[in-house]
This record gives structure tokens, C-alpha cells and sequence, in this order.
């Protein structure tokens, strides 16, 4: 170094590029990424049994047993999102619990999914449709079990 820039003191980086970082790109949400949330949200209200119809869950418990299968597919069973670029609608198909307020369950899904997927992508709920599609009776068997083999 010379005298001169010893004297300066440190020197300041350069701001290249200008503006705020985050106008310096675009950041795009899949589909997948929000019905797993969704899904997972939804799961958590007491009172859902399960997501997706009968026959859905039916091939998503063969499809996880199967080698290779996937098992992430579980997260989102009974979701459909539109995702645009600010927004998303989402549509849950749902098993409930017999005995519930179905009302009450299908309120706290509605907010519990809106919270969870706001917060965690950034976009605008704009609407979440539920379908209750069956009602878990207490002496039912879960399709799930039914599906393993009986013997090992």
C-alpha cells in the first residue's frame, strides 16, 4: 500500500446494483409448496379426521407402501391451490370426526390454512372452499388399516 491510502482510513465497499435487494428479482411459489402447507394446516384442527375422499385415500395408502412411493404426497391428499403471483385460492376436500361442529371445524380450518399460508409465503388468501366429504364414525375402520395385509 502506499502513504496516501494507509491515510484514508478502510475504505467503504462500493453499492453496486442499487435499490432495495429484494425489487432485484421475483420469487414464484409452486402449486405443491402451498397445498402441502394447506394440508398440514388443516390436519392440525381438531375434528379432522382426514383429508381427500375415500377412494384418494385409499390410493395414497397403497401409493405409501409401495417402495419408492410418495410418502410427501400424504401432506397434500384433499388440497387444490391456484397460485398466482400475489394470490392464491385453495380448495380442501375433509373427513370429519362424528360428533363435531362441522361449522365450527370447517371455521377453524378456513383460519388455521389462511394463517399458516399468509405467513409463510407471503400471498393473499383470497378464498378456501371446503367440501366435507365423510364422517369418521367411532366403530369404523380406518380405510388405511385395511389396506395392510393381515398376515407378515
Amino acid at each position: 500500500m502506499t502513504e496516501s491510502q494507509q491515510e484514508d482510513g478502510p475504505r467503504t465497499p462500493v453499492k453496486r446494483g442499487g435499490g432495495d435487494p429484494a425489487t432485484r428479482g421475483r420469487t414464484t411459489i409452486a402449486d405443491g409448496v402451498v397445498e402441502k402447507i394447506a394440508g398440514l394446516a388443516a390436519r392440525d384442527v381438531v375434528g379432522v379426521h382426514a383429508m381427500g375422499s375415500g377412494l384418494a385415500r385409499t390410493f395414497g395408502a397403497v401409493r405409501d407402501r409401495v417402495p419408492g412411493g410418495r410418502a410427501a404426497a400424504t401432506a397434500s391428499r384433499g388440497v387444490k391451490a391456484e397460485v398466482g403471483e400475489v394470490q392464491t385460492a385453495l380448495d380442501l376436500e375433509i373427513v370429519v370426526d362424528y360428533g363435531v361442529a362441522i361449522a365450527e371445524v370447517a371455521r377453524s380450518v378456513r383460519e388455521n390454512v389462511i394463517a399458516a399460508v399468509e405467513r409463510m409465503t407471503g400471498l393473499e388468501v383470497v378464498e378456501v372452499n371446503i367440501a366435507v366429504s365423510d364422517v369418521k364414525l367411532p366403530d369404523e375402520a380406518d380405510e388405511e388399516e385395511e389396506a395392510e395385509p393381515r398376515l407378515q
